[in-house]
């Protein structure tokens, strides 16, 4: 379902601090987009991966460091994979050079 194409006819309504409310209106006008159209994209990104559209636990910021990890990992095994002789290896001093960084 497309909730951008289909018919407003149901409504919906929540309480929320005044404050608050103000702060992700301001938020969302920046982004073109009134406080309706973000609870729409919202439930919108729910339907397409079914469920929340981001993680939520009360470990969020340990998870996320967690998977940022094991990603990085991943990809510091397939570069090591990737080295088919002696030569395709990048000194250290290079590789910091490369980046500008002073040994």
């Amino acid at each position: 379902m497309n909730i951008v194409d289909a018919p407003k006819t149901g409504t919906f309504q929540m309480r929320i601090n005044p404050e608050v409310k103000k702060q992700v209106e301001s938020l969302y006008a920046k982004c073109g987009m009134t406080l309706t159209d973000a609870v729409n994209a919202f439930f919108q990104q729910s339907l397409n991966v079914g469920g929340l559209p981001f993680l939520m636990n009360q470990n969020s910021e340990a998870v996320i460091r967690q998977q940022a990890i094991a990603l990085l990992l991943a990809d510091v095994k397939a570069g090591e994979d990737s080295v088919k002789s002696e030569s395709d290896w990048i000194s250290e001093e290079d590789m910091l050079n490369e980046f500008g960084v002073q040994a």
